[in-house]
């Protein structure tokens, strides 16, 4: 067993870590604590696991290396006894329209084999019986199960003429530009004729003809060009292509995106669908949960889909165990939230052969009600008895509680973490005086005074996705936590309250928030601005030369602070610019100052050390609003990409902060934080709602729901098995519901 021995770290400084040195037990699960921001993540995933990728990649021969990920060298001084390292994060799979769940699991390819060997009549081998092959896929939607419809009338406006402006309305078509003119130039039209005057034969040339050699074309008319209607080149060129997602939003109001009217969403032909086992053809038996699809496969007798049942009992199983069970094998992967990806992941390496390995898991219990997390944790603790080492980054009180060796990092975050606080079991940590160890000891009771509402809001039979006719009152002017299980029906509730709702509903999620790598918290306040005009006041010269997108870029790296080196078959090298030393800036801008710091210097501040420096700005509320929402240990220079979901949700609500009056439905806030940072953003809650705010929050957190003033509770289970209203009120009530899921959990955090 890998039972024997450490992960030896020493001097590790990635980050804000200051020279941490520790021996991980091996074959044990450890999990890693400390408020957000304490370097949790950056000794998990940016040291240890960046370096076993990192050295893995090296014993591929070069050529192959070029076609991996590239890693870093993390900054630490020695790792030693080092086992592969596999990252289970919440990061989506690389989605596309052809990506679901049981193509991603491998189900999908086990459910074809069994197809071809059971299913009657015989249509064909495992190929036949793939929406990617052309032998399998719906010819109409060539197995996407959607198809595309462009609205020509919002594309072409058919009262003006070739001649005019903005008569095709995309930005390469339009008047002038080269794709206008294969039309302009084919001397098939009359440029001053409207379009709604031409023949049916110039229209249907014009929208509908296939690629043709022009005969006797103009003399301005290229040589190689062929002539192509408007139809087919937008969805050859345009739609289905790299240019149509550049330019999405101008192409978005002109696409309506339908069910494919020939295979019904199936994404598999009229043939295919006729092979059938035990009454259910192959899209029948992916249209069912997870759950269901496991009941259907152990119901199947023929002996020659032993093999193959049993396959894929195990990895069904997997993934209800795991407690995805509600999700339905169609799934798109890119619908799935990250909790969700991340635990399809977990399933798929439980039933994997490999042993002495160490998995690294960033916050598994995001978006798991309490009743999930012993599935979680019976995961975890299958990956460890298999032989491999777990380490976990985690702030559920379960998780930690489970743990075989426990590393505390503070005492607070940023700058002012990165240290060990506390190694030991459990038990110890309990009776620590870290920060952790003492939110862990503390037990909150359930809130006996609540608002009272300002008015109520009337859902109206609710049928979005697995709402069973929902009918419910929202309080208004109050704090109200919407409950339940994984895939009860949460958010498909507030997705219809925010269709149904006469006011404006301000939505704060997780998802990004168009960002680059070039956004910055302070690009997104609106701070970044301000500091380049108190640079341009003090030094009396333009505000672009202190931009790094502008005039002030470093001429070497044009801005980027680093160079890349193409080094053909080996990796690329990346270096921090020599000319600028990876601040971005060229020597012009570098060489003005305000207050004693260049423009790199003061947008490098964290945001604490901004409060302090820029005390006296008009735009303070900015950087109190980012303290407030608890992310003063951010840099107002840091890129957007490197922060976690939970973070770029912070961000987007220290923007809302200054609101009043106003609706927020706000999608599981305290993911990714300490029981510490809770608190503190139960605090603000309160403070936004006292402001006259309505406050919905998505939440699993019990913290949360003992400071809710109003509970709504889904279920009873996930998918076909919730959608219905198990519980409303106030919080005390709840613990006398004896259909609620959540009473016997908020019963216990509580000590009752």
């Amino acid at each position: 067993m890998a039972g024997q021995g450490f992960i030896v770290i020493e001097g590790a400084s990635e980050n804000n870590l200051k020279n941490v040195s520790l021996r991980i037990p091996k074959g044990k699960i450890t999990v890693f604590t400390g408020v957000s921001g304490s370097g949790k993540s950056s000794l998990c995933l940016d040291t240890i696991a960046a370096e076993s990728r990192r050295e893995l990649n090296e014993t591929f021969p070069s050529f192959v290396q070029q076609y991996l990920p590239h890693y870093g060298r993390p900054n630490v001084e020695h790792i030693g006894n080092m086992p592969v390292t596999i990252v289970i994060d919440q990061k989506k799979p690389a989605s596309n329209n052809r990506s679901t769940v049981a193509t991603y699991t491998d189900v999908y390819a086990l459910l074809r084999l069994l197809f071809s060997r059971v299913g009657q009549p015989f249509v064909g081998y495992s190929d036949t019986f793939s929406f990617n092959h052309p032998s399998g896929s719906c010819p109409r939607c060539t197995g996407l199960g959607v198809v595309t419809d462009l609205d020509i009338h919002k594309l072409v406006d058919f009262d003006k003429c070739l001649n005019d402006e903005d008569v095709i309305h995309f930005p390469t078509f339009t008047t002038g530009a080269w794709r206008w003119k294969r039309y302009a130039y084919s001397g098939l039209f009359d440029l001053d004729k409207k379009i709604k005057d031409y023949s049916k034969e110039e229209l249907d040339m014009f929208l509908y003809s296939p690629q043709v050699r022009l005969k006797n074309p103009p003399s301005n008319w290229p040589k190689s060009a062929k002539f192509e209607g408007l139809y087919p080149r937008m969805y050859r060129s345009i739609i289905t292509t790299k240019e149509g997602k550049r330019q999405q939003k101008v192409l978005d109001p002109m696409l309506c995106i339908t069910v494919c009217p020939e295979c019904h969403g199936t994404r598999l032909n009229e043939r295919v669908r006729s092979c059938r086992i035990e009454g259910k053809n192959l899209a029948d038996v992916v249209s069912l949960s997870i759950s269901d699809a496991l009941k259907w496969v152990q119901g199947i007798e023929a002996p020659l889909g032993v093999d193959i049942k049993k396959e894929l009992q195990r990895r069904l199983a997997a993934l209800v165990d795991i407690g995805v069970g509600y999700l339905t094998l169609s799934r798109g992967t890119g619908t799935l939230s990250g909790g969700e990806a991340q635990r399809i992941k977990i399933a798929k390496y439980i039933n994997s052969a490999l042993t002495d390995m160490a998995y690294v898991l960033d916050e598994p219990s995001v978006g798991l009600h309490p009743q999930d997390i012993h599935r979680l944790k019976r995961s975890l603790q299958h990956l460890r008895d298999a032989g491999n080492t777990v380490l976990v980054v985690e702030h559920h009180r379960e998780i930690i509680a489970m743990a075989d060796h426990v590393v505390d990092l503070g005492p607070m975050a940023g700058s002012h973490g990165g240290e060990i606080m506390f190694e030991g079991s459990y038990a110890d940590l309990l009776k620590s005086d870290t920060v952790t160890g003492r939110m862990l000891r503390h037990r909150s009771t359930v809130k006996s005074r609540c608002r009272e509402p300002q008015g109520w809001f009337s859902l109206k039979q609710a049928t979005l996705h697995n709402l069973k006719a929902v009918d419910v009152e929202i309080p208004m002017g109050v704090m109200t936590v919407v409950a339940g299980v994984a895939g009860s029906g949460k958010s498909s509730l507030m997705e219809e309250f925010m269709k149904q709702c006469d006011r404006q509903v301000i939505f704060i999620g997780q998802k990004n928030i168009g960002i680059n790598l070039r956004s910055t918290p302070a690009t997104y306040l609106g701070i970044a601005d301000r500091v380049r005009q108190l640079f341009a006041k003090a030094s009396h010269q333009r505000v672009n030369l202190f931009s790094f997108n502008s005039t002030g870029a470093c001429p070497a790296c044009k801005g980027k602070g680093i160079i890349v080196s193409d080094m053909a078959f080996m990796e690329s090298i990346e270096t921090v610019c020599e000319a600028c030393h990876g601040s971005r800036y060229n020597e012009d801008a570098l060489s003005h100052r305000y207050r004693g710091l260049n423009i790199s210097e003061a947008l490098d501040l964290t945001v604490e050390e901004a409060l302090r420096f820029y005390a006296d700005q008009p735009f303070l509320p900015r950087l109190e609003a980012l303290d407030r929402v608890g992310l003063g240990y951010l840099h107002l220079n840091q890129s957007m990409s490197t922060l976690s979901g939970g973070e770029l949700q912070r961000v987007k609500l220290a923007d809302q902060l200054h609101s009043k009056g106003e609706v927020f439905v706000i999608d599981e806030p305290t993911d990714g934080l300490h029981l510490n940072d809770v608190e503190r953003l139960l605090k603000l809650f309160n403070e936004m709602t006292d402001a006259g705010n309505t406050l919905i929050l998505i939440e699993h957190s019990l913290e949360v729901m003992k400071e809710a003033d109003y509970l709504i509770e889904l279920g009873p289970g996930g998918g076909d098995d919730g959608g219905r209203l198990l519980f409303c009120g106030e919080p005390t009530a709840m613990l006398r519901c004896d259909q609620s899921v959540t009473r016997p959990y908020l019963a216990a955090s509580t000590g009752l």
